[in-house]
């Protein structure tokens, strides 16, 4: 996400651009704005831009960060963006190569921002999928889906989330400019590391050094060598004495304790102290009261069954009706975002005066690509997991609604709402086809990963109209993204989860949030404890207090509201990570109280490189234990 300084940089008046590169343009001067960007900041006829070695490089960039992702989803619920990390990786990268081949020509900043759009492409729009919807399958069925419905099921949602992705790049960064925070940052990255600028060299390199840091303390954390536990001690482990509350060990409760890990500690430099706050209060509370509480009370048979049984109900009733409540609150967001589906005459405000038919995608290409994957998608939900064709055409219809509505979001706050987007179609499904919890889950996931895909790379459009880039070849490059992204996260999947056993050992809480939801909608709730169903209760009605009052109080009270997220991911997962988090987020509010120009300059990269490092290496390190354990079997 940009910060203030990089985005009023941006949104100025265009002025003389650095000697060879476009300028950024947010807020045309002329009336007749696309003529203007058309005129005065389109390059894509001038400079290289879809070439074979931008592809190759963003597709392979996008392929190790989709795994980074898969494992971060599963460690901590997240997928973090991909864009600026692999702008940065593939600059750094890029040098090295010529500095081996002198021969070799630099990347135009076009060039890298193909190469940007198809990592993102790659990384985003197929994690998610796997990691959500498959896990939380894997959970309920004890088993894994074949590789046969896997691979087309993903790949047909990717495509679709790309195809959707046009349509919303006219309307909503052609005519009406919304922000895209991400995709200026990423713009502004690209034009500052073209200009040899000294702050963006350093900033890169910063990125690469932390993330080689993590990548160690990934590795270290992870052996079983006698030289590399130090890296593993867990805070019970360095305290002398035992710690009893209200009759429970707390160092025998499963996740409690402090886990040195770089990839939390960057995740949590990244979301920032309400959130991160927000986490460690409603974890102590979990560890030091209610989880006792429990206990005592017969609820659950052991502190194993802290999270798993009987918090996870409370931590998602928070997140899915603060979710839910805050789309809601944007009913305007919502209305705004079907502008998309009406033509505005030329003339009017708003309107798009000149068609440049011959760089835009052509409404054929959407057609012969969206109808094919729509039937195709309706198919593979009937063929996998009998799912009624009315169902399923119900389903992919959502989705092209619902991602309307996730552009939008994306576009004005910079947040894509895919877990909103998910639990409406588990809603819709759930009055449709109830006592189904295999159509449940898998219905939405289809709407979410659409949706998300769609959003996320609008995002890389904004970059690229920023730039002057050509939009039809952009998209080109997203679209080949999605086969690096697909070719490398099927296999990684089977390898880092091979069974059950090693996704319950992630204690995955995006995942269990999905399966938690699925069953409640779909089981009901007779078997869940009955406190906590009260939990179910009161979790759902903060989550509708915490998100109005977070949309209602002035800017000045907002950073003392406490995270609905934050609060509900503390119920989700162990004490450790919410511990971690806190620190970083501390960790960058001192920083910037100490200098905030050198933390806005280097905060992000540093704690970027931070989850990229370690999520690779604790993926490369699960995947190659799976494989080794597979020989030897």
């Amino acid at each position: 996400m940009s910060d203030a300084n990089e985005m009023s940089e941006l949104a100025q008046t265009p002025g003389e651009a650095a000697e060879g590169l476009p300028r950024l343009v947010v807020e045309p001067v002329d009336e007749n704005s696309e003529e203007y960007w058309y005129t005065h900041v389109y390059q894509g006829d001038k400079v290289p831009q879809l070439t074979l070695r931008a592809v190759l490089m963003g597709g392979l960039l996008g392929a190790v960060m989709s795994i980074s992702n898969l494992y971060t989803m599963l460690k901590v619920g997240w997928a973090f963006g991909v864009a600026i990390t692999a702008c940065v990786l593939s600059f750094v990268i890029w040098r090295l190569v010529r500095f081996v081949f002198r021969n070799v020509s630099d990347m135009s900043i076009l060039e890298n921002n193909c190469m940007q759009s198809a990592a993102s492409s790659a990384g985003y729009s197929t994690g998610a999928t796997v990691g959500l919807a498959f896990g939380a399958l894997l959970m309920i069925q004890g088993h894994h889906q074949p590789w046969q419905v896997v691979l087309p099921w993903t790949v047909i949602s990717a495509l679709l989330g790309v195809f959707l992705a046009v349509p919303m790049k006219k309307q909503m960064i052609n005519v009406e400019k919304l922000a895209f925070p991400s995709g200026i940052a990423a713009a502004q990255t690209l034009k500052s590391l073209h200009a040899q600028s000294l702050e963006a060299t350093k900033q890169a390199y910063s990125l690469v050094i932390a993330m080689a840091i993590a990548a160690i303390t990934g590795f270290m954390s992870k052996g079983e060598f006698a030289w590399q536990l130090a890296a593993k001690l867990k805070l019970p482990e360095i305290i002398p004495f035992k710690i009893r509350w209200m009759n429970v060990n707390l160092e025998e409760t499963p996740g409690f304790g402090f886990e040195p890990s770089l990839l939390l500690i960057g995740a949590g430099m990244l979301v920032g102290l309400r959130v991160s706050a927000s986490m460690l209060i409603g974890s102590l509370a979990l560890y030091f009261y209610f989880g006792p509480q429990a206990l005592a009370a017969g609820q659950i048979s052991n502190p194993h069954g802290l999270i798993k049984e009987w918090a996870l109900w409370t931590g998602s009733a928070i997140m899915v009706t603060s979710g839910l409540t805050a789309m809601a609150l944007e009913w305007r967001t919502i209305m705004r975002s079907f502008s998309v589906l009406k033509k505005t005459p030329a003339g009017q405000e708003g309107s798009v005066v000149v068609d440049h038919s011959d760089i835009e995608v052509p409404v054929k290409w959407l057609v012969i690509g969206i109808i094919p994957l729509a039937i195709a998608s309706i198919i593979l939900q009937y063929v996998a997991f009998s799912i009624a064709p009315h169902i399923g055409f119900i389903t992919v219809s959502l989705s092209f609604l619902l991602a309307l509505v996730a552009c939008r979001a994306t576009g004005e706050t910079d947040v894509t709402p895919m877990s909103a987007m998910g639990k409406i179609t588990q809603l819709t499904v759930a009055v449709l086809a109830p006592k189904a919890i295999v159509t449940n889950l898998m219905a939405a996931s289809v709407t979410a990963n659409i949706a998300s895909s769609s959003a996320d790379l609008l995002t890389d459009l904004k970059s690229g109209y920023l730039l002057g880039a050509n939009p039809r070849k952009q998209f080109i490059a997203q679209l080949s993204g999605v086969f690096f992204g697909v070719a490398a996260i099927i296999p990684a999947w089977y390898l880092m989860v091979p069974d059950k056993a090693a996704l319950d050992a992630f204690e995955p809480p995006s995942v269990n949030i999905w399966k938690a939801v699925a069953t409640a909608l779909s089981l009901g709730i007779d078997n869940i404890p009955m406190t906590a169903r009260y939990g179910m209760l009161i979790g759902g009605l903060l989550g509708i207090a915490l998100s109005i009052a977070e949309k209602k109080v002035s800017k000045s009270v907002r950073p003392f509201i406490p995270s609905a997220m934050g609060l509900g991911l503390s119920w989700v997962m162990p004490f450790q990570n919410a511990l971690a988090f806190f620190i970083g987020a501390v960790i960058a509010e001192i920083w910037s109280r100490i200098s905030s120009k050198n933390a806005e300059l280097y905060v992000v990269p540093v704690a970027s490189g931070a989850v990229a490092g370690e999520s690779l290496m604790c993926a490369i390190i699960a995947i190659i234990t799976a494989a080794a354990a597979l020989t030897h079997h």
